[in-house]
């Protein structure tokens, strides 16, 4: 009895062994799939993924006066660096309003005034948080001045405002965009994904806030004589004249009359 008794322990002990190894075997096999999905996951997000980890809105910066603050902001500029007036524009691409400044009063300051070289056109970043994708967007654009396409790019933002702006995440789309403009697709999606241009675009927000910018867009028209003047009617039809009577004050009126054309 006694040799049954110890027979019937060690073929227990024994069952109790295999079945300890093989979960130690399915446990092996279940997290070398679980190990196995996760790497998927990541090279599937850097090759194809619509998210990058880049900055999505504004990073900590550090600076002592407010000058050393306005030499990091670099907004972008357009026209001629010594013109008698510039035109600074605080903005988001995501804003509705900033769309409508963008496609209906910039090209006549443009065609009027910055290409005469009566005029200096600067953009200064300025991402709402109530627009999920904007600051995204500001880098984005930065991004293809990288690569000597600001503007274009800028341009095209705008003009597709309502196709990214309704995305849960347009990374992808920006991406494409700057493919779509004949960049580089693969240093584009790099600078995306980085924190590139991050502090520059916090920067260009602080700087607003200090010019008493709080939505947008925030439009100044600075003559040299001062502070610049906040514009709050930026249409055509006011914003113009308004160009008009300071160059003519600054002893522009010849030029102009010279380039005074019909629109609206």
């Amino acid at each position: 009895m006694a040799n049954r008794g110890e027979k019937r322990r060690r073929q227990r002990q024994e069952v109790g062994r295999s079945s300890s190894g093989g979960s130690s075997g399915g446990l092996y096999w279940v997290l070398l799939g679980v190990g196995a999905i996760a790497l998927a996951v990541v090279l599937w997000n850097l090759i194809f993924g619509t998210g990058g980890q880049g900055a999505r809105g504004p990073v900590e910066i550090s600076y002592e006066s407010t000058q050393e603050l306005v030499e990091m902001a670099q907004g972008i500029e357009m026209g001629d660096p010594d013109a008698p007036v510039t035109i600074m524009d605080f903005s988001d691409y995501q804003c509705p309003s900033c769309q409508a400044f963008a496609s209906q009063s910039k090209p006549f300051l443009e065609m009027e005034f910055v290409d005469e070289g009566l005029a200096r056109f600067v953009y200064y970043d300025f991402p709402l948080p109530q627009f999920p994708h904007s600051f995204l967007a500001a880098r984005a654009a930065r991004c293809a001045g990288d690569q000597g396409d600001y503007w274009s790019y800028h341009d095209q933002l705008f003009r597709a405002q309502q196709q990214w702006s309704g995305q849960s995440d347009p990374f992808s789309t920006f991406v494409g965009y700057a493919e779509t403009l004949g960049m580089n697709r693969d240093e584009f999606r790099s600078c995306l994904a980085s924190d590139r241009h991050a502090e520059v675009v916090t920067a260009n927000i602080e700087l607003g806030q200090r010019l008493g910018v709080s939505g947008t867009p925030g439009i100044f028209l600075d003559t040299g004589e001062g502070r610049g003047e906040r514009v709050t009617d930026w249409s055509p039809a006011q914003f113009r004249p308004k160009i008009r009577e300071a160059l003519v004050r600054l002893g522009y009126g010849d030029e102009v009359e010279a380039t005074d054309g019909e629109g609206p």
